[in-house]
């Protein structure tokens, strides 16, 4: 009991590295190969003009962790629990599905990324000479290695024993090596520095918010998927299940604030280093070819750096391939007012489900003349259609006295939750558009 005299004495707390889990777990999975490209790609097209843009976004990404973090740990419930109780099982069932879609274009994303790399490595060499091959039987194999992988996700899924622990144990590793290797890079290949400051200002590429076609249109999608890596009001909103799975209380709140912001400064300063290092040796060159966005790696890895690029891509499809379809069909548990931890029954059931949608998508496009880049970029830029709604009940949860209490958001908070709410409107109406002109 929390109140036995061998508790009673001040609560330790335990180091940095170990109160970093939530977050970083949810900067992994939002740091998956779409901001890998993303960023390589936005560098590459627009130099260091964006990078105010993604500090921007890394803010209000903050801001939104935050808050989610305090929600659940002052709200003593899940978001979705909270929502069911004051407005009816439905609306939350909604949030549920409207979370686990995202979740599934992310799994559409991490699929293609799989397939870029293989395709990139070669993997169609064990069935012959790639040259003589019809592009069809290429997209056949990448296919079958889709299958294949999906395969022994699904297994692990049901088999693997204290999933959360080890996963946050894997992520820890997986992003400190990326952060490692891109700033080393970043330090040979010496960036404008005043390029970069200039690039600090925050705006937006000309004519963004003009008619949606031509170059306006990409270069939409492109901020659009932006703000899909970075600024994830999805990944956010399921922070507060996460500190609900780590089982912290009211006393753990600043620490639920710290975590919070250590994850996002790991996402935005590794999404920055990209970005940094394409705009110095890509700029201006095409950046929807995995080729040519290896060779932003070659100042640090020479002659091997197309290879070890692509070994890197799988590796960062990999990391959030299993954690992301967690999240969706846990909080479509969630929603639906099934147990929502990451190990229970119904959460890996609709883990499958999740992770049989972003694969059928991604077979689909494979057998389309779609580029796997430019498809991976326009899955990243989906995925902020269902960010408005999930803002909408961050911002609402925090407000309400009934469940934070004197942890209600702050005048400073509800402005920056409201410019986030409106910017992720504004993309995602646009996205709309785009689509609705694509499919007319």
């Amino acid at each position: 009991m929390s109140d036995s005299p061998k508790n009673s004495g001040p609560e330790r707390r335990p180091s940095w590295w170990r109160s970093v889990g939530p977050a970083l777990i949810t900067a992994c999975v939002v740091f998956g190969p779409g901001s890998l490209l993303v960023s390589s790609n936005i560098g590459a097209t627009f130099g260091y003009g964006l990078l105010g843009l993604l500090v921007l976004t890394g803010v209000l990404m903050g801001t939104y962790m935050t808050t989610a973090a305090r929600i659940g740990v002052v709200g003593g419930a899940t978001p979705c629990s909270l929502v069911a109780e004051r407005l009816g099982r439905p609306i939350a069932a909604i949030i549920g599905i409207n979370l686990c879609l995202i979740c599934a274009a992310f799994q559409f994303s991490n699929n293609l990324a799989v397939a870029a790399a293989a395709d990139a490595l070669g993997v169609a060499r064990l069935f012959g000479d790639p040259q003589q091959m019809a592009e069809q039987t290429k997209n056949l194999i990448n296919t079958g290695v889709l299958l294949i992988f999906n395969t022994l996700i699904v297994a692990l899924t049901f088999t693997l024993s204290q999933v959360y622990r080890a996963l946050e144990k894997i992520m820890k590793v997986m992003v400190a090596i990326i952060l490692v290797c891109f700033l080393a890079n970043l330090f040979i290949v010496r960036p404008d520095v005043f390029g970069i400051l200039r690039g600090l200002i925050p705006r937006l590429p000309a004519g963004l918010l003009g008619r949606a076609k031509g170059d306006s249109s990409q270069a939409m999608v492109l901020v659009a998927s932006l703000l899909g890596t970075t600024f994830s009001v999805a990944g956010a909103f399921y922070q507060g299940n996460l500190v609900r799975e780590k089982g912290w209380t009211i006393r753990q709140y600043s620490r639920g604030i710290g975590d919070s912001i250590a994850g996002v400064a790991v996402l935005t300063g590794v999404s920055a280093i990209i970005m940094m290092t394409s705009a110095t040796v890509l700029r201006g060159q095409p950046a929807n070819d995995i080729s040519v966005l290896a060779t932003q790696l070659r100042p640090l890895l020479g002659s091997v750096a197309h290879v070890l690029f692509c070994v890197g891509l799988l590796a960062v499809a990999m990391n959030p391939f299993v954690i992301n379809a967690m999240i969706g069909g846990s909080i479509l548990a969630d929603g639906i007012g099934k147990p929502a931890r990451l190990s229970d029954p119904w959460s890996r059931r609709f883990t499958v489900v999740v992770l049989l949608v972003g694969m059928a998508v991604a077979m689909a496009v494979l057998h389309t003349p779609v580029k796997k880049v430019d498809a991976i970029i326009f899955g990243q830029a989906l995925t902020v259609v269902g960010n408005p709604l999930m803002a909408v009940t961050i911002l609402w949860l925090a407000n309400r006295k009934d469940i934070m209490g004197k942890h209600r958001n702050t005048l400073v908070l509800n402005i920056l939750g409201g410019l986030g709410l409106l910017v992720v409107v504004v993309i995602a109406l646009r996205v709309l558009i785009i689509l609705a002109l694509k499919l007319t």
